[in-house]
Order: structure tokens, then C-alpha cells, then sequence
């Protein structure tokens, strides 16, 4: 492919579009896209990948279906050299390298942050970018481009840097970042659906993947760029002494999320209590654990505080836990003989679990009757505690109406005084 258009190979260009030599060429294109489909639709059934950065949703919105377009227009072009004058191929093949750049970029950084809102700005202005590039090719314009950006330069620590240099390395190292987010992000669905009961090792295993491919990606993007690497360690030592003063919470709640990651004190799926919000631990991330209570609302919990502060775990070594409640019944009941009826009763609640088995205690003598604490265990807290009580409480109300047990209401006696008319008389004087 020829390195750029000048404007008179532009004028070229347009006049052999107008041949009907063209419409073989568009041919011949339209027979490559319907080729490169075909192949991605037959690779996709026998590897059974979809929703894949190679594959896309719907075969055409991955990056395999441009690049084998690109590959069979270049073939293609090669073929029809000798035949016809090539005109369409000289429009397409730039089209389709900047598709497959558009689609990679966009594919990657989507897979690599799925639940971002900027990414359509991100999509946007790479495809803007990509297509202004290709209208620039086409036009002629881009050597005329280049050598003006050529000529802007300056001067950087003894050397002359001119903004063409600049554009070129900040592509290429958002190409080289690209990349390595796509190898993260590839390696840590690997590692996150591999087998093991360890979800929790899982995640901390591809936190730390993740973050050693792109420091060693920012690396090269820097080498790219022109920075040399031998000044990092001033940069290091600033670096460090910045993270000393004023990232020190930052830094100290990704230590405690490595440190919770691998102690595995919390665990993905423990119902804990931190700072009065209690909920099932959805995500360990290593700034921050969300917390996402049975009501439906959610907690970013800062890893520090994981560390520092008390944590109530509801199923670290033993997911049982108790439950209490409390009924009245009169004075006169007997007691004695309720307490293995509503055990009994208890048992057979659905959720309730037999060991240990609940337990009913006299635990007050009350103005208006005698307060009797139910206890029971459940084994499955996740599922909130609400449903199980209520029922008990039926349970419980079941067997005081079998009995004909009352529940007691407060109950007052009012005094009346009677008092004769002298006496009456007497005190008014």
C-alpha cells in the first residue's frame, strides 16, 4: 500500500471511481466482506465464543470481521493489479484498517471498564479521530498535515521534540495500553471463572495480574512516548514521598485490600455488620468491599476501615445464628409444661434448624404477666431475618390459641373514694 494520496493521485482517483472497471472492484469487495462473515460465523460456532472482544455480539461488531476483510481486500487487490486499474481497494483497504482499530479500542476498554459512562465519549472520539485520519489519507492531505506538525518544535531537556513526534508516541502508547488491558482483562475472566471453591483468592490473584500487566504496559507506553525510563527513579523517589504525605489513606486501603484478599477474614457471599449497615458481601475490590444489604441498598466500605474498625461476620467459621424474640403470657400459666410445646412447634418452622435446638427461658416477671425469650437458630442469615420471625411469632400464637394461653395487656385499677357530706362540709371550711 502506497505510503499517502497527493492531491493529483486524488484527482486520479475520483476519475477511476467513475469506470465501470469500479463496479468489478465493488464486486470483488462485497465478496470479501460476505468471505470474512462466513469465516467468523463458522469460527465462532466451532470455538462457541460469544460476546468476545475477537467476536463481538453479532459477529460484525468484533475485530475479527475487519481484520479478515483486510486481510482478503489485500489479496484481492494484489489479484486485480494486472486486470483492472484498482481504485475502490485504494479507498477500502484504509477504511477497513482504521474499522479494525475503532472496533479494538472500543471492544477492549468496554470489556476492561463494563459499567463506565464515559465510554461512548471514549468511543466517539476514537472513531472521529480514526476517520478523520482515513479522510486525510484518502484526501492527499496528510503529508501536507505531517510536515506542518513536523515543524512545530521545541526544546525538552536538551533535545528537540516536535508535536508530529508527540502525536506519534501517544498513539502508540495508547495502542500498547490498549493492549494490555485487553490481556488483563482476558487473563482475569480466566482466573475468575477458573475452578475452586476460593472466590475470594480468585479475585486477588487476577487484582494483582492486572496490575503488574499494566505497569509493565505504562512502561513501554512511556518508552514510546520518548521518556526515558532511566529518570524514573527521581520520579520514584517524588512518587514516594508524595504517596507518604498526601495518599496515605489511598495507599493504606489498597494494603488492607490485599491484606483482607489473602487473611480472607471477609469472604464474597459473608453476611457481615460494619458501622451499623449490615448486608451480604458482594465485591472485594482493592480500595474498597461493597456491602449490599437485603433491602437492596449498598455500602462502599473502605478497605481501612475493614482493618481498623470491629466487623461483625455472621458466617466466618459457623454461618449459624441466633435469633430472639420475646412473648408474655398471664400470671397462672404453667409454664413448665408450655415450654416443650412451643419448642416443639419451633422445630418445625421451616427455616429453623434443630442444632442447637431452640429454647424457651422464663426471663422476667413483668407488671402484667411473665415475659418468656424465645431462642432459635437459622443457618442461612443471607436470606434476611424478618420472614423467620414472623414465622415463629405465628407459630408461637398458634400454640398460646390451642391452649387458650393469653397475652396480656396492661391493665390498671382505679380506687374510688366515697366520702360523706360533713366530712365534705368540714374540709371546705
Amino acid at each position: 500500500m502506497n505510503s499517502s494520496l497527493g492531491v493529483q493521485d486524488f484527482d486520479e482517483l475520483l476519475r477511476d471511481l467513475a469506470t465501470a472497471s469500479a463496479l468489478t472492484e465493488a464486486a470483488v469487495l462485497l465478496g470479501c466482506l460476505g468471505l470474512s462473515w462466513l469465516a467468523c460465523m463458522l469460527l465462532r460456532r466451532v470455538l462457541k465464543i460469544n460476546g468476545a472482544v475477537v467476536f463481538g455480539r453479532n459477529v460484525v461488531d468484533g475485530v475479527l470481521f475487519p481484520l479478515v476483510a483486510l486481510v482478503l481486500a489485500v489479496i484481492a487487490r494484489h489479484l486485480l493489479m494486472g486486470v483492472v486499474k484498482v481504485a475502490v481497494f485504494r479507498v477500502a483497504i484504509p477504511i477497513l484498517l482504521s474499522l479494525a482499530l475503532i472496533r479494538f479500542a472500543v471492544r477492549v476498554l468496554s470489556a476492561a471498564f463494563p459499567n463506565s459512562s464515559w465510554m461512548r465519549t471514549i468511543e466517539r472520539t476514537i472513531s472521529w479521530i480514526a476517520w478523520i485520519a482515513v479522510v486525510l489519507w484518502v484526501t492527499g492531505v496528510m503529508p501536507a498535515v505531517m510536515e506542518e506538525l513536523d515543524s512545530v518544535r521545541w526544546q525538552i531537556a536538551g533535545g528537540m521534540v516536535s508535536l508530529r513526534t508527540m502525536i506519534e508516541g501517544a498513539l502508540t502508547a495508547g495502542v500498547v495500553m490498549v493492549m494490555a488491558l485487553w490481556l488483563s482483562s482476558a487473563i482475569e475472566r480466566k482466573i475468575i471463572h477458573g475452578t475452586g471453591d476460593d472466590l475470594s483468592m480468585r479475585k486477588m490473584v487476577s487484582n494483582i495480574v492486572r496490575a503488574l500487566l499494566l505497569f509493565v504496559g505504562l512502561l513501554f507506553a512511556m518508552s514510546a512516548v520518548g521518556i526515558n525510563l532511566t529518570a524514573l527513579s527521581v520520579l520514584g523517589g517524588a512518587v514516594g514521598v508524595g504517596l507518604g504525605f498526601g495518599l496515605q489513606k489511598i495507599a493504606a486501603n489498597y494494603i488492607s485490600g490485599f491484606v483482607i484478599l489473602a487473611e480472607r477474614s471477609l469472604r464474597i457471599g459473608d453476611m457481615v455488620k460494619v458501622d451499623n449497615f449490615e448486608g451480604r458481601v458482594t465485591d472485594i475490590r482493592t480500595r474498597y468491599t461493597v456491602i449490599r444489604s437485603l433491602g437492596g441498598r449498598e455500602a462502599v466500605v473502605p478497605n481501612e476501615m475493614l482493618i481498623t474498625q470491629r466487623v461483625e461476620n455472621l458466617s466466618l467459621a459457623d454461618p449459624r445464628v441466633l435469633i430472639q424474640t420475646m412473648v408474655q403470657v398471664a400470671y397462672g400459666t404453667d409454664v413448665r409444661a408450655l415450654q416443650p410445646k412451643l419448642v416443639d412447634a419451633i422445630l418445625k418452622v421451616e427455616r429453623v434448624i434443630a442444632d442447637p435446638p431452640p429454647g424457651v427461658q422464663l426471663s422476667n416477671f413483668a407488671a402484667d404477666g411473665m415475659d418468656l425469650t424465645i431462642n432459635f437458630w437459622i443457618r442461612d442469615p443471607e436470606n434476611g431475618q424478618g420472614q423467620v420471625k414472623s414465622d415463629v411469632h405465628l407459630t408461637v400464637l398458634d400454640v398460646l390459641n390451642a391452649e387458650d394461653i393469653q397475652i396480656p395487656f396492661p391493665q390498671r385499677v382505679v380506687h374510688t373514694i366515697v366520702r360523706n357530706e360533713s366530712q365534705a362540709a368540714a374540709d371546705a371550711n
